[in-house]
Formats: C-alpha cells, structure tokens, sequence
C-alpha cells in the first residue's frame, strides 16, 4: 500500500505536469500572435469577432460587448495575444500562477460566451458539447487556483538569491 506522502506526491506532479502542458498550449496559440502580424494589425482578430456575430455563436448578452470590441480591435489583439503569452510563461516557468489562472479562467469565459453559442432551442446538454474546447481549459485554470500544483517543477528555488 502507497504511503500518504507518495500519492500526495504524484498528485502533485501530475497538476504540475498539466499546467506545464497547458502552458505550453498557451505559449504555442501566443506564438504566431505575438510573433506574426496577421492577428494583431492584419485584422484576423476583427475576422473572428465578426464571424461570432454574423454565425450567431455569441451568446445573446455577448453581442453588444463584442460590438464594442470591434471599435478597438487592433488595442484587443495585441491585449488577447501578449495575454496568452504571459499566462503561458506563468504557467511554465510557475511565477505568478495563480493569478495567471484567474485571468486565464476569465479569458475561457469570455471565449465561451463569445463562440459556443448552441442557439435557444437547444437542449441543456448541447450548451456544454458547444463550449467543450473552452471549458476544458477553465476547469484547469479552476483547478490550478484551487490546486498547490505551483510548488512542483518550479523555477522560483533557482530565481531565489542565497541569504534572501
């Protein structure tokens, strides 16, 4: 029988190694955002805005806040890109995680609302298949605010200086 400390202990790993893959996911959607043009000045963002709206999978209450986001689009891609970027970085390198995962928590929201939309006469179940790819994601931004999953494979030994 497995002691207490070795379950704790690849419990631990094991939401460690899920928030390294997640933010390694993030660091790969932030990639060709932060790096490239195309989301940030050459109006893909502005695209996928438009596209929520014109095929009715933004929520009803969505509508007017994603109307405005068009008004500053370019200022909101670059926000939304760099965004991933430092939750992606967080996650990894397991500095600030915690409150990386809260505003990752509320970007997988704000996503969900803005592109999962199963239409009003759809049954309760189809509202969780439709938003499937984004709740994934905030159940594991939930579970590394809930988690201590920011102590294992952490940088901050090596970032502390001797005598501090």
């Amino acid at each position: 029988m497995p002691k207490v400390d070795d379950a704790a202990t690849r419990n631990t790993l094991a939401l460690a190694g899920l928030r390294v893959a997640v933010g390694c996911l993030f660091l790969i959607f932030a990639e060709y955002k932060v790096f490239g043009t195309e989301f940030t000045l050459g109006g893909l963002f502005q695209e996928w805005i438009r596209r929520f709206l014109q095929d009715g999978t933004a929520y009803p209450f969505m509508v007017p806040v994603l109307e405005r986001l068009l008004q500053h689009g370019t200022a909101i891609a670059f926000l939304a890109a760099y965004g991933e970027l430092a939750i992606g970085l967080a996650l990894v390198t397991v500095i600030w995680v915690r409150i990386a995962s809260g505003f990752g928590a509320l970007y997988m929201l704000a996503l969900l609302f803005s592109s999962n939309y199963p239409g009003s006469g759809a049954p309760v179940w189809e509202y969780f298949g439709a938003a499937l790819n984004h709740l994934v994601l905030l159940l594991c931004f939930v579970t590394f605010l809930a988690s201590r999953s920011d102590v294992a494979l952490s940088l901050k030994p090596w970032l502390k200086r001797p005598g501090v």
